[in-house]
């Protein structure tokens, strides 16, 4: 039942919230023990918040869920948690989440609230109008990294909320090819809006913001906004290069993606990826 709770919860999906870290990283402020031990307590109080509207979510796609070849395992869908369980868990989450906010700082609580507001619009109906509804999506990882600043009082790069911004749109139109797919090759219409999208239209868009994100990023570790003192910052596109020509692989040739989060914890070049680009950066921050 632990497991099955974990799942209600969307605990895998915590890594998400990761992105609070991200200003504090970049500003090269890692170390600072009070900011550190701030952005935890929001990390948990995002996480929370989230896992209630993760409730909700599945709640209200029930049956759609049933449909499909993974998401008809989720424990609501499967019928392994009740409603009434699931209501429960979901107002604890919510009040928890809320409360944790309020008290690290009022401005945090605020976001939480944005945050809140858009994902239940995004739920009672505007996922299903086609673009919005990926846009909708990829707005919360904005608004996690604007609140990991907010948490650590570090100020955010423009440049930095852009490239955020574009790799969690080019993450949800991966997600949402993987749907099309799903529903090309079996018939079951698990989201709405898949039918306003073609597997020629989502591959094309994909290789458009793959290029995107990748300019940007070359711009951004030539910028002055970076704040760095070191000129092999743009080394680490690398990594980023080799990381979207991946995913694209994946998205595209393997046509397996539809759970980012287990993407990054079962491809292993993706992993190892990851990992050099993390390592790479903080050489280049932190020792230079």
């Amino acid at each position: 039942m632990l497991k099955t709770y974990f799942n209600l919860l969307r605990v895998d999906q915590w890594i998400k919230n990761s992105f609070l870290f991200v200003p504090l990283f970049f500003a090269g402020d890692l170390f600072k023990t009070t900011k550190i031990l701030h952005l935890i307590v929001g990390f948990f109080s995002f996480s929370l918040v989230a896992s209630a509207i993760y409730i909700i979510n599945d709640y209200r796609d029930r049956e759609n869920d049933r449909k499909h070849p993974t998401k008809k395992l989720r424990p609501i869908a499967a019928g392994k948690v009740s409603i009434t369980t699931s209501f429960v868990i979901m107002t604890i989450c919510l009040l928890a989440g809320l409360t944790l906010g309020y008290f690290l700082e009022y401005r945090f609580m605020i976001m939480l609230l944005i945050y809140l507001a858009i994902n239940i619009s995004y739920s009672l109906g505007l996922k299903r109008v086609a673009i919005l509804d990926m846009v909708m999506v990829s707005s919360g990882f904005v608004i996690r990294v604007i609140s990991g600043g907010i948490i650590a009082e570090v100020p955010l790069s423009q440049w930095l909320i852009v490239m955020v911004y574009l790799l969690s749109l080019f993450i949800v139109l991966a997600k949402r090819r993987d749907d099309v797919y799903q529903f090309t090759i079996s018939g079951n219409l698990t989201r709405k809006s898949v039918t306003n999208y073609s597997l020629e239209y989502m591959t094309a868009t994909l290789v458009l913001i793959s290029g995107v994100i990748i300019v940007s990023y070359l711009m951004y570790c030539l910028s002055p906004e970076a704040n760095i003192q070191s000129s092999y910052l743009y080394a680490t596109s690398l990594f980023v290069i080799s990381g979207i020509l991946r995913y694209l692989q994946i998205t595209i040739v393997d046509n397996k993606s539809g759970s980012p989060t287990r993407i990054l914890y079962k491809d292993k070049f993706s992993m190892v990826n990851l990992i050099l680009w993390v390592i790479s950066f903080y050489i280049i921050i932190y020792t230079s």
